[in-house]
């Protein structure tokens, strides 16, 4: 097989998961902008999804977010979306949208809030169960605002005590998937503040117990590729939620703000082989005014774009460089490859694949837009629920 043969079978058997939030309301803190066609329910949610992979052909799989996507028959909805060619994803839990929370969930002082929490996230597990989900992700918007507000270590010790019963109800083929975030709702203490917090907890929970980096989810300037590497290199990397960010958690599309970043974490997935394994490769991203499918689209053309350039890093000719300590010349290796117009080899993929090759028209043509706004009258737009 050669080089290009080779990029292009990769291209062909990326997954990328879509968010069921993102195809509802959804914005900053202060205002979200209704748009007409919004999903009403979850099963709406997934007939949107299913026009994202019927145009990209790499989006098989939703996460879903309870109570966000609650309904009374999951299973019933897994069949909803194997009807539309799709598969129900991660399983997102919600412990920070209840009063109860106001003090934290799973490391709040009260026990009896601390069962209330932990007894959503077994819940969530019942979920998987009936969906056939693998993957239950859990933030926490834990923390505290202000010093001596309550105990550093204790919070970690209830953190831990939660995590472990979680853990010990998860099935065989089952994975926690646990996010950090380096501060708010929190501003004092962020009870799962950066990955080496999730690191020490998954790395005591178990094989079955793995990080999920947010791109949005740092201080300025983190160099998110090494956390990336690092991760893989311990077998801890359990997956991506793909946003861009410009000054906080903006959960903008993904490569919107820097596209080479996003090159770069994806030439350290190839590079540690997580492009082949089992790492999951979700957006998490909210659509406040931008129209929300074409949005979805491109932002899965987007890791696409940047995939397509870490697998065309010559890594043989960047080694050498590396070995005979040639600067320049290793740094040009990266930037040859992130300079390339992959474009062209992306229509050849879709082409190849029975796609149209440029999906964003393609989805302009296909009149979806045009009959969700005609039929989804009445009822009520699916949001954050906040």
């Amino acid at each position: 097989m050669t080089e290009r043969a080779a990029v292009k079978a990769a291209l062909k058997t990326q997954a990328v998961e879509t968010p069921s939030w993102a195809y509802g309301n959804s914005g900053t803190r202060f205002k979200v902008f209704a748009q007409q066609g919004v999903p009403r329910t979850p099963r709406e949610k997934l007939d949107d999804a299913a026009k994202v992979h019927e145009f990209t052909g790499v989006a098989p799989t939703v996460a879903l977010h309870i109570p966000w996507d609650e309904v009374d028959d999951y299973a019933a909805l897994a069949r909803h979306a194997e009807d539309r060619g799709l598969r129900l994803g991660a399983i997102n839990s919600n412990t920070f949208q209840d009063d109860d929370y106001r003090l934290g969930s799973v490391c709040h002082p009260d026990a009896a809030v601390r069962r209330k929490a932990v007894d959503h996230l077994l819940e969530c597990v019942d979920i998987m169960d009936a969906t056939g989900s693998k993957d239950l992700k859990l933030w926490f918007a834990d923390g505290t605002n202000y010093p001596g507000q309550d105990d550093i270590r204790a919070r970690q010790d209830r953190l831990a005590e939660a995590l472990a019963e979680v853990y010990g109800r998860l099935g065989d083929d089952q994975r926690m998937l646990l996010e950090y975030k380096l501060f708010e709702p929190a501003f004092y203490t962020t009870d799962v503040p950066d990955w080496g917090t999730a690191y020490a907890h998954c790395l005591k929970l178990g094989p079955k117990a793995r990080v999920v980096v947010d791109t949005g989810h740092h201080a300025p300037g983190t160099n998110i590729e090494f956390i990336v590497a690092t991760l893989l290199r311990e077998g801890k990397l359990g997956g991506f939620d793909f946003n861009s960010r410009f000054y906080a958690d903006d959960d903008l599309m993904v490569g919107a703000a820097d596209p080479f970043q996003l090159f770069r974490i994806m030439y350290e997935v190839v590079r540690g082989g997580g492009l082949s394994g089992d790492v999951a490769f979700m957006l998490d991203q909210c659509h406040n005014v931008e129209s929300k499918i074409p949005a979805i689209v491109r932002s899965v053309m987007n890791v696409q774009e940047a995939t397509a350039k870490a697998l065309l890093v010559d890594r043989d000719a960047l080694a050498a460089a590396q070995r005979e300590g040639d600067v320049l010349g290793a740094n040009a290796v990266l930037m040859d490859a992130f300079s390339t117009d992959v474009r062209p080899l992306l229509r050849e993929v879709r082409e190849e694949m029975g796609l149209d090759p440029d999906p964003m028209a393609a989805y302009a043509r296909s009149g979806w837009a045009e009959k969700i706004v005609a039929e989804r009258v009445g009822g009520e737009q699916a949001g954050w629920g906040a």
